[in-house]
């Protein structure tokens, strides 16, 4: 039985895009070249997010409005400013760095597939970006766990 390691199943031809691109450039790139999502790289090719379809989606969603409670003409927020700040930027922004996620979750050309699936569950990802020495070498997506998968048993 084989036991997959990331650099058996990553995609290597990894398509990016930059932070300045336009949401409405990367959902036609999304759909020209059939992906689901794309690390977004600065000029110097650094690592700096991703973005899916689904920050895509969540620019046309609905923005949940913060709870807040006013006292003696403060107003107190009853949950995290911080997020609504985000989640407005999302629906508002009109270029990849506005809607990207910044939190990254990458793996090692060594990661194996059980650590690579449970990263994917556990953090709700779906894309793991390979990185050898700081460098973007490859792509995990859902796919690529799947296929692995079946081989694998």
């Amino acid at each position: 039985m084989k036991h997959f390691k990331a650099k058996d199943i990553m995609t290597r031809d990894v398509f990016t895009v930059r932070p300045e691109t336009t949401v409405k450039e990367v959902a036609h790139f999304f759909l020209e070249k059939k992906i689901s999502g794309a690390p977004v790289v600065d000029a110097a090719g650094k690592l700096v997010g991703i973005v899916t379809e689904d920050d895509l989606i969540f620019r046309d969603a609905n923005v949940h409005l913060p709870t807040v409670v006013t006292i003696f003409d403060s107003i107190i927020y009853l949950e995290n400013p911080h997020k609504y700040e985000h989640e407005l930027q999302k629906v508002i922004g009109g270029k990849v760095e506005d809607i990207m996620t910044r939190a990254l979750v990458t793996i090692s050309p060594e990661t194996d597939l059980q650590e690579m699936a449970t990263l994917m569950h556990e953090q709700k990802r779906h894309l793991l970006p390979v990185l050898e020495g700081g460098a973007l070498v490859g792509i995990v997506g859902k796919a690529d766990l799947v296929r692995a998968i079946a081989q694998e048993e």
